[in-house]
């Protein structure tokens, strides 16, 4: 197991952020990736790949050859959690680095927060009141110089509730495609 802060993955110079919660137990903590090796990556890599942002469907390792284009993937925090649920102190310490992140984005980038606690954890890292932002599926947000669009997040509960289906994940991916060909 990688066990320990997982890095972010993809372009440096990226125009697409994705931002999920934490790593998971058997997934990114195992792998040292973000959305590697656990059921939310699957559906994630394969919308990646339809939207042109990855080089392939499927993340299988770390030392894969798998390329992201003009994206790369974060988590609001960095370390696996307790009981493998972000806590508020662990946002808040982790915070700092996502902030420095979300400033490396050129203006009019693109945000995908996935989930409430990854959106609020951004509106925060970018220095706005969460009272202001709502989170919604396919809410969207100025914010900051940057674009800040929100989807449920790609877990294994919210797919197979139908929570989130694929055809709302694509919304999202074709809202953040469109976004990022307006600059």
């Amino acid at each position: 197991y990688f066990a320990k802060p997982v890095p972010a993955f993809g372009d440096d110079e990226a125009r697409c952020c994705i931002v999920g919660l934490a790593p998971g137990m058997h997934g990114a903590n195992a792998s040292g990736r973000p959305f590697t090796g656990d059921f939310a990556g699957i559906l994630l890599y394969q919308t990646l790949h339809k939207y042109g942002f990855a080089t392939k469907p499927e993340s299988l390792s770390a030392n894969d050859d798998l390329k992201l284009i003009n994206c790369r993937i974060t988590n609001a925090v960095k370390c696996l959690p307790p009981a493998n649920k972000p806590t508020g102190a662990e946002v808040n310490l982790c915070n700092s680095y996502l902030a420095v992140e979300l400033a490396s984005l050129e203006p009019g980038s693109v945000v995908l927060a996935l989930g409430t606690l990854s959106h609020n954890a951004c509106i925060k890292a970018l220095g706005g009141r969460q009272k202001d932002f709502a989170f919604g599926h396919l809410a969207e947000h100025s914010f900051a110089g940057l674009n800040i669009l929100d989807s449920y997040h790609c877990s294994r509960y919210n797919t197979q509730t139908r929570r989130l289906t694929a055809e709302m994940f694509d919304a999202v991916f074709e809202r953040a495609r469109y976004l990022l060909e307006q600059e």
